[in-house]
């Protein structure tokens, strides 16, 4: 979710399906000298529409629409298609979207000092291999040119901006998030030798001339002795190879939940190695480690995106069923404004909804849909009068805490030219990796919003002892399915080749959880990819 899924973290249209219904719940915080407001507002999405989904409690259709091709979610995913469709000369086509809004996991929410994310908040630099990417950024002016050398010029007001991140460790703020100060002589030595392991990974390519780790995921190598790495967790891999240091463990752990929501005990080795080893960090002469970002996030991305869906999209609009009759296809939606239902008739549809809501949708899916798992996430965006801390290195704009419960917070200004704030605002992350999350998310729902509260202060006091003093507001966002999570056998199983095969070249899938890890850049390739299917017959490896 931290990811450009993408996150794309993150990155989508019914991912939010899960969620709380919105509270906004005053009281009274007692301070050492005054009485302070605090406003929560808990919230995630459209939970008890979602909950009709299941039972299919839906007026019949009062109207119809005829359409050429129909994409059912304005995720990135969706949005991407839009593009392609564009590009390829068709705009005879419509985005049909639960939410309000479009983007997905890459949406992002605003307050009167700051836009904010609410899910996937940043783009690290592609390959340099990533065409379509890359073409994506220049048409945007993210990227404005290219150098003599042939290495593209970013905007710097798009890249992140200096301290980019910091680490709140033994005590004391340091510079990155590798842990470095205070570490023993064998924390070093095990750091330095698992980066030269991810470096030759990172390197490597297989028989096939194909890099063994790749972005996007379907241009990997499909060498099995690097694909066998799927089969075992990445604290088996760690263990087998003899790495014993706690804070390489816990740094690891923290990169795991930050792409993929489960932690080192439970992500597929192939995935963990992937993290470190699927961006190649070739595409600038130096600084390859800089990130893109914005203070709404990855939203600022899925805006760029949204220009090729305009006036043709339905918004708060549930699809809850979609057949192939007389060689069309029928999709039945709901329009959550009006209480109705609408028949959209298409000759072609994309679903851009993920596996977890398809199931409901078309027929013979659940078999296996129930390998596609999704950790839960929390994030909160706390509005506060100061953020001091007195500590060695500035306020960045990651700030990862070590050891706590959740991945620390974004400073969601840091990237404004407006040097003094009359507050802050900074977005706190935290994923539910457990070996159960069926279990997990029905858990986190139980809770209220003062506990949530207490939840997200705790964790942040272990660096700011005064947080609870300085906060004027918090907004808490759930998301029930808040991304794809590889398991172990997941990403090269047979669950997820089933569910991205079109159903009689009429219905198409498009989603990050058809690749297994949800960043930006697997979303995007994903709607290219099923237009080009539906238009050229283009199929793609996984």
């Amino acid at each position: 979710m931290k990811s450009g899924e993408n996150c794309n973290n993150s990155r989508r249209s019914f991912i939010k399906i899960v969620g709380a219904a919105l509270l906004t719940v005053p009281f009274l915080q007692f301070c050492s000298d005054k009485i302070a407001v605090l406003m929560i507002r808990l919230s995630g999405t459209k939970h008890l529409l979602g909950h009709r989904l299941w039972i299919k409690d839906f007026p019949e259709p009062s109207k119809q629409i005829e359409i050429p091709y129909l994409i059912v979610g304005g995720g990135i995913s969706g949005l991407s298609a839009a593009r392609q469709f564009h590009k390829k000369g068709i705009t005879d086509f419509l985005v049909i979207e639960l939410e309000n809004h479009l983007g997905g996991n890459s949406s992002n929410g605003e307050n009167k000092y700051s836009k904010y994310p609410l899910g996937a908040h940043y783009l690290p630099l592609p390959n340099k291999n990533d065409k379509e990417l890359l073409q994506f950024l220049e048409e945007e002016k993210i990227i404005l040119e290219y150098d003599s050398q042939g290495y593209p010029v970013f905007d710097e007001l798009q890249l992140t901006f200096a301290p980019d991140e910091r680490l709140f460790y033994r005590n004391n703020w340091q510079e990155g998030v590798v842990p470095k100060e205070g570490n023993s002589t064998l924390d070093n030595l095990e750091f330095q030798k698992f980066f030269q392991k991810m470096d030759v990974f990172r390197k490597a390519k297989g028989a096939d001339e194909k890099y063994l780790f790749d972005i996007p995921l379907y241009l990997s190598s499909s060498d099995e002795e690097t694909r066998a790495l799927d089969k075992i967790t990445m604290k088996q891999w760690f263990e087998e190879h003899h790495f014993s240091s706690v804070p390489l463990f816990n740094y690891i752990d923290y990169c795991c939940k930050d792409d993929f929501g489960l932690g080192i005990d439970y992500v597929s080795a192939w995935a963990g190695i992937h993290y470190f080893a699927g961006r190649k960090q070739d595409i600038a002469a130096e600084k390859n480690d800089s990130v893109l970002t914005w203070p709404e996030g990855n939203a600022k991305l899925a805006h760029h995106l949204q220009k090729y869906t305009t006036d043709k999209t339905l918004k708060n609009h549930l699809v809850y069923e979609v057949k192939i009759e007389n060689d069309k296809v029928i999709a039945k939606a709901f329009d959550d404004v009006s209480k109705t239902s609408v028949e959209i008739i298409a000759d072609k549809v994309i679903m851009s909804s993920p596996q977890f809501v398809n199931q409901y949708l078309l027929k013979d899916r659940k078999g296996f849909t129930k390998e596609f798992q999704y950790t839960p996430w929390l994030l909160a965006t706390l509005t506060v009068s100061d953020l001091e801390d007195n500590y060695s290195f500035p306020l960045a704009w990651d700030n990862v805490i070590y050891d706590a419960k959740g991945l620390g917070y974004v400073y969601d200004q840091h990237q404004t030219l407006q040097q003094v704030q009359d507050k802050k605002v900074i977005t706190y992350y935290h994923s539910f990796s457990s070996g159960d999350l069926k279990k997990i998310r029905k858990e986190i729902y139980k809770r209220d919003q003062e506990y949530w509260k207490q939840f997200v202060l705790n964790d942040l006091k272990i660096a700011h002892p005064d947080i609870e003093e300085v906060t004027e507001e918090i907004e808490i966002f759930l998301l029930g399915h808040g991304m794809i999570s590889p398991a172990p056998g997941f990403i090269f199983g047979e669950a997820k080749q089933k569910a991205k095969q079109n159903i009689a070249q009429k219905i198409y899938f498009a989603h990050s959880d058809l690749s297994g890890i949800s960043i930006f850049e697997e979303a995007f390739h994903q709607g290219i990819n099923a237009v080009n299917q539906i238009l050229d017959g283009t199929t793609l490896d996984s």
